[in-house]
Protein backbone atom coordinates (compact mmCIF):
# COMPACT_ATOMS: atom_id res chain seq x y z
CA UNK A 1 0.00 0.00 0.00
CA UNK A 2 1.59 3.30 -1.04
CA UNK A 3 0.92 6.51 0.71
CA UNK A 4 0.76 9.68 -1.35
CA UNK A 5 2.26 12.65 0.41
CA UNK A 6 1.38 16.15 -0.65
CA UNK A 7 3.23 19.31 0.14
CA UNK A 8 1.20 21.64 2.31
CA UNK A 9 0.60 24.86 0.33
CA UNK A 10 1.39 26.92 3.43
CA UNK A 11 5.04 25.86 3.19
CA UNK A 12 5.32 26.88 -0.46
CA UNK A 13 4.16 30.47 0.11
CA UNK A 14 6.69 33.25 0.19
CA UNK A 15 7.57 34.56 3.62
CA UNK A 16 5.78 37.77 4.38
CA UNK A 17 2.93 39.33 6.31
CA UNK A 18 5.15 40.70 9.04
CA UNK A 19 7.45 37.72 9.48
CA UNK A 20 10.55 39.86 10.03
CA UNK A 21 12.84 41.11 12.76
CA UNK A 22 11.15 44.53 12.66
CA UNK A 23 7.67 43.07 13.06
CA UNK A 24 8.64 40.69 15.85
CA UNK A 25 10.45 43.43 17.79
CA UNK A 26 7.47 45.77 17.35
CA UNK A 27 4.88 43.22 18.46
CA UNK A 28 6.87 41.86 21.40
CA UNK A 29 7.65 45.35 22.73
CA UNK A 30 4.02 46.37 22.42
CA UNK A 31 2.88 43.15 24.08
CA UNK A 32 5.15 43.72 27.08
CA UNK A 33 3.82 47.27 27.39
CA UNK A 34 0.21 46.14 27.14
CA UNK A 35 0.63 43.40 29.74
CA UNK A 36 2.42 45.75 32.13
CA UNK A 37 -0.27 48.37 31.51
CA UNK A 38 -3.01 45.86 32.29
CA UNK A 39 -1.34 44.93 35.56
CA UNK A 40 -0.88 48.60 36.45
CA UNK A 41 -4.51 49.37 35.58
CA UNK A 42 -5.76 46.52 37.76
CA UNK A 43 -3.68 47.84 40.66
CA UNK A 44 -4.74 51.45 40.03
CA UNK A 45 -1.14 52.53 39.57
CA UNK A 46 -1.69 55.32 37.05
CA UNK A 47 1.94 56.38 36.75
CA UNK A 48 3.07 52.88 35.81
CA UNK A 49 0.05 52.56 33.50
CA UNK A 50 1.02 55.62 31.46
CA UNK A 51 4.67 54.58 31.37
CA UNK A 52 3.51 51.23 30.00
CA UNK A 53 1.45 52.95 27.34
CA UNK A 54 4.61 54.84 26.42
CA UNK A 55 6.31 51.46 25.92
CA UNK A 56 3.51 50.51 23.51
CA UNK A 57 4.15 53.66 21.48
CA UNK A 58 7.90 52.96 21.68
CA UNK A 59 7.19 49.55 20.10
CA UNK A 60 5.59 51.25 17.10
CA UNK A 61 8.56 53.56 16.73
CA UNK A 62 11.00 50.64 17.11
CA UNK A 63 9.24 48.70 14.35
CA UNK A 64 9.39 51.68 12.01
CA UNK A 65 13.05 52.35 12.71
CA UNK A 66 14.00 48.70 12.16
CA UNK A 67 11.97 48.58 8.95
CA UNK A 68 13.75 51.72 7.71
CA UNK A 69 17.08 50.11 8.63
CA UNK A 70 16.30 47.18 6.33
CA UNK A 71 15.01 44.60 8.81
CA UNK A 72 11.42 44.58 7.48
CA UNK A 73 9.90 42.16 4.99
CA UNK A 74 11.90 42.42 1.77
CA UNK A 75 14.47 44.68 3.42
CA UNK A 76 18.14 44.63 2.55
CA UNK A 77 19.11 43.01 5.86
CA UNK A 78 16.17 40.62 6.23
CA UNK A 79 17.38 37.98 3.75
CA UNK A 80 19.68 36.23 6.22
CA UNK A 81 16.86 35.81 8.74
CA UNK A 82 14.77 33.77 6.29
Amino acid sequence: MSQKTEIDPVYTEQIGHGNSVAAWACVLTMMVGAIAGGIAFANLNWTFFWVSMGVVVLGLVLGGVLKAAGFGVGGSRSGAAH
